[in-house]
């Protein structure tokens, strides 16, 4: 399976060259099909990420994660991927449990989230109650059980960047994919990974993006 890994990163400097070289001598992608996009960093992100010789993309101001995802599906569709790899580039995601979600993806399911549901310990209580509680309402919405809808680390089909429109452009971009690709009847699995949590800055506006989730409620609620 062909699977390009997209990476967006936003003034990542300080862990996207450890999380390049965890990733790389796992040995399951090469640095060409490993892509970050830069979504406007203004400090070493780019270079760190070209010393690794991955591939980046830069976008000139900061358009938001789902932008930079968005980016790096349609490159991966136009290059024939089987599958797309996300992740964040701040070492939250464990780069030695990409195989098991590309395992997952290959043999089973459409889309396959690297959940934290069976272990949130060390992971801050707000951020706990707030993933808790999306999940909940948007599995509500959509009548169907889903788990860890804010995290990041998933192994996604093609037929799935291909068949599911988003209309999101921030970090509700990947609720919204999980929503209507459940919606669709595509098979969502997960694979257990363990919260990690340092002194990584979060880019979560929590005023904005609430907002934004409660668009994304009403979208998924009439459309």
């Amino acid at each position: 399976m062909r699977v390009l890994a997209v990476i967006p990163a936003y003034n990542e400097e300080s862990g996207i060259g450890t999380l390049l070289d965890r990733l790389l001598v796992q040995g399951l992608l090469s640095p060409r099909d490993i892509l970050v996009v830069d979504d406007g960093s203004t400090d070493r992100t780019s270079a760190f990420a070209l010393e690794r010789g991955v591939r980046v993309i830069r976008h000139p101001v900061n358009l938001g994660k789902g932008v930079a995802l968005l980016n790096g599906f349609k490159i991966a569709l136009s290059e024939n991927y089987e599958a797309v790899l996300t992740m964040d580039a701040d070492l939250q995601h464990p780069p030695e449990r990409v195989k098991d979600l590309l395992r997952a993806v290959k043999d089973r399911w459409d889309i396959v989230i690297g959940s934290r549901f069976k272990n949130f310990e060390g992971m801050p209580y707000l951020n706990y109650l707030s993933n808790r509680l999306t999940t909940l309402i948007l599995s509500l919405i959509v009548g169907r059980k889903l788990e860890d809808t804010q995290s990041g680390f998933r192994a996604i089909k093609r037929e799935v960047l291909m068949r599911v429109k988003l209309k999101t452009r921030h970090f509700d971009l990947e609720s919204e994919m999980i929503a209507r690709a459940a919606r669709m009847g595509f098979k969502i699995g997960v694979v257990p990974i363990e919260t990690i949590y340092g002194r990584e800055k979060s880019h979560v506006n929590k005023v904005l993006d609430t907002l934004r989730f409660m668009r994304l409620i009403f979208l998924l609620s009439w459309r």
